[in-house]
């Protein structure tokens, strides 16, 4: 009897084995790899541990107000996307109240081009990069795939070959802070500063164009009225140039969850991001 009463919990307990020996494993990580001798801001690669051929290559930039967060913090997104058969990227870049948004933009700027020239040595594919970005992560990442300022300055054609988007902020900063009267909104002034013409400068929304790398818009259902406005509103303005571009709205998930969703190595997520990716 007590046998029997054991087998449900013996079946399970090798279900969830079995599904964690599918995801763990089988990657190899480098981490701390400075991509900016200037500023020592650094990045760590993941990749499948047995690669047939090169893969697409995947660079994330992360959220935080601009003002926090690090690379260390989205090893399981790297570690994620590597277990997916992507070879992914996560970088640093310099942050407020020290940076402003077009310096974090040039740093992000700098790890693609960094990808572009070093990342076949672990092999990856230079020629199919893509960004994503949770957050503010991924204004940065809008930022530099739409505004050729940044590759112009670094004196390489734009190497992005498509752009995921995470729960997005600041895609339009000039709408939003010219509507918002929020009072944590004091905190992106040394960001964007006080200027309205740098609020539009810093603007994803204002360097949407044709021939511009191909979106895919994440969107929490439950998440902050400004990312959802604003996300609404970017891919409004996107299928202009791109018809098909889509939003995914993620049911019941709030902001954070967006991100925190990808430490589970089956969510739908993943599969919606490589589709994107091999399309």
């Amino acid at each position: 009897m007590k046998k029997l009463l054991y087998a449900p919990l013996i079946l399970l307990i090798i279900c969830i084995l079995l599904l964690v020996g599918c995801s763990v494993h089988r990657i190899s990580s480098f981490k701390h790899i400075t991509y900016n001798n200037e500023s020592k801001m650094g990045l760590d690669v993941y990749k499948p541990k047995k690669l047939k051929g090169s893969k697409e290559v995947l660079v994330f930039v992360h959220g935080g107000n601009w003002n926090s967060g690090n690379k260390n913090m989205y090893r399981f997104f790297g570690k994620g996307m590597a277990r997916k058969g992507i070879v992914s990227v996560v970088i640093d870049y310099r942050l407020s109240p020290f940076s402003t948004y077009d310096v974090m933009a040039m740093d992000a700027a700098k790890a693609v081009k960094w990808v572009k020239e070093n990342i076949a040595t672990y092999g990856g594919d230079s020629s199919k990069i893509f960004v994503s970005g949770h957050s503010a992560g991924g204004h940065l990442a809008a930022l530099i795939a739409t505004d050729e300022t940044y590759f112009n300055a670094l004196k390489i054609n734009n190497p992005i070959h498509g752009v995921v988007l995470i729960d997005a902020f600041g895609l339009d900063m000039y709408k939003y802070l010219t509507i918002s009267r929020a009072p944590k909104d004091a905190m992106y002034l040394p960001v964007f500063s006080k200027d309205p013409a740098t609020w539009k400068k810093g603007s994803p929304a204002n360097y949407l164009h044709q021939g511009m790398p191909p979106f895919l818009i994440f969107l929490g259902e439950r998440t902050h009225h400004s990312i959802i406005f604003g996300s609404y509103d970017f891919l409004g303005s996107i299928r202009k140039f791109q018809p098909d571009a889509q939003l995914i709205v993620v049911k019941k998930k709030k902001h954070i969850p967006m991100i925190v969703q990808f430490i589970n190595p089956y969510n739908k997520a993943y599969k919606q991001i490589l589709e994107f990716i091999h399309k």
